[in-house]
């Protein structure tokens, strides 16, 4: 009889097959554990697939009618419907049709509060493990309902662009007190780093300082009215709940999906005479244009999930390995970036590609904030010498969130 496969590995979709390929260990008290390889791979590899253990849509983005399944987050407008939307052309009619993958045949409510999914494999598997208890029937509309005030008071919280949500905490209670193994699902929940401040560097994660005091306690209150269970009462305690927010803050993978998306990358892929290649090739180039004019950056189903064994990758400036969501849901695909070797550690960034050209001062800010931790890679460590300068991207940033967060997100979101 086959072993055991180990908890980190057992949301992979080939978790054997990852099992040999990686290994998570101890590095030190200050970088934790970290991701290592135990074969060689090269550049363009797959290294896993791995599904997240609990997700969820970013709250604001459901709001504004990107439209994504409920328990896998793939996006469930069709590439035309989500390109008429997002271009504002409501007769937009796009070429090969055939190459988007979304079926809207398949799609299923929820019969008691009608959220939506993609499939009914999905709407199953959402209610064996949490939708039961997350089901608000027909109450989905009344803004008294506890999860609806819970979420209504995330909102008021956390504007875009978002990093999290409330849900994702929700769903990790919710997924406890259904399942009857409940003491491996908090074994599993266990795994991921849940500390809310570094002490040695004096750093505290940007949403539990001082001036959020107020809506954590806000939001801490509503969370317990809505979901209290005894068997996890440590997570409603006020430290407990600063630590599951911080776990949810530091460990959670951004997901986005995009059936336009992947319609874009179809018809690159068409082999095609010249003329019909630049004729579509005009044609998404002008799409978006439109887009941009229209609605701006926001383009993608955004979420993001708590994924075990990619959680233990560490950050660097100048990663080897990214994380991609080429289905259109939540299956993360790490792959990598570089030639990596045998016993090598496998590093992705937690910054986005625009945030790594910023300066070593801009870069360590946002991962302080953020993630708790001042990074030392290669890259950081070239720069040591360097003067503490702000990039020009965050000044214009700062001074951006000195203005009302509610008007800026009205003039980027209306008519989305």
């Amino acid at each position: 009889m086959a072993a055991p496969v180990d908890d980190m590995f057992s949301r992979c979709v080939d978790p054997a097959k990852a099992s040999n390929c990686v290994e998570a260990r101890f590095i030190d008290k200050v970088k934790g554990k970290g991701l290592f390889a135990k074969r060689p791979f090269k550049k363009g590899d797959t290294i896993f697939i791995e599904q997240p253990l609990v997700s969820s849509q970013f709250l604001w983005n459901a709001l504004y009618k990107y439209r994504a399944c409920e328990y896998c987050l793939r996006a469930l407008e069709t590439a035309e419907e989500n390109a008429r939307r997002l271009s504002g052309r409501a007769a937009l009619s796009l070429p090969h049709p055939e190459l988007c993958k979304v079926r809207p045949d398949r799609h299923q409510a929820c019969p008691h509060c009608q959220v939506m999914y993609c499939s009914a494999e999905c709407r199953q598997a959402a209610w064996e493990q949490h939708h039961r208890l997350l089901c608000i029937g027909s109450s989905h509309h009344d803004p008294d309902h506890p999860l609806n005030k819970l979420q209504d008071a995330w909102r008021s919280v956390h504007y875009p662009p978002e990093t999290s949500s409330i849900m994702i905490m929700a769903r990790m209670v919710a997924t406890i007190k259904q399942a009857q193994d409940k003491e491996r699902w908090q074994r599993l929940f266990s795994h991921f780093c849940s500390r809310t401040a570094n002490e040695e560097e004096e750093i505290v994660h940007k949403l539990l300082g001082e001036k959020f005091q107020g809506q954590l306690s806000l939001l801490r209150n509503l969370f317990t009215t809505a979901l209290y269970e005894d068997r996890l009462s440590q997570w409603f305690t006020p430290e407990g709940f600063r630590s599951l927010f911080s776990l949810v803050g530091t460990n959670g993978q951004g997901i986005g999906t995009s059936s336009l998306s992947q319609w874009v990358h179809a018809c690159d892929a068409l082999e095609l005479p010249s003329q019909q290649r630049e004729q579509l090739d005009a044609l998404i180039d002008q799409l978006y244009k439109d887009i941009d004019k229209e609605t701006g950056d926001f383009l993608n189903c955004e979420g993001s999930g708590l994924f075990l064994l990619q959680s233990s990758c560490n950050h660097s400036c100048v990663p080897n390995a990214e994380a991609s969501f080429p289905d259109n849901n939540f299956l993360l695909h790490l792959s990598a970036l570089s030639d990596i070797s045998p016993g090598e550690e496998i590093c992705i960034s937690y910054l986005d590609g625009c945030q790594r050209e910023r300066s070593r001062h801009s870069r360590h800010k946002i991962l302080r904030e953020n993630y708790l931790f001042v990074c030392s890679c290669q890259k950081c460590m070239s720069q040591m010498d360097d003067a503490d300068m702000t990039s020009e991207e965050e000044e214009e940033e700062e001074e951006a969130e000195g203005e009302t967060e509610g008007d800026d997100m009205e003039d980027e979101m209306t008519d989305v």
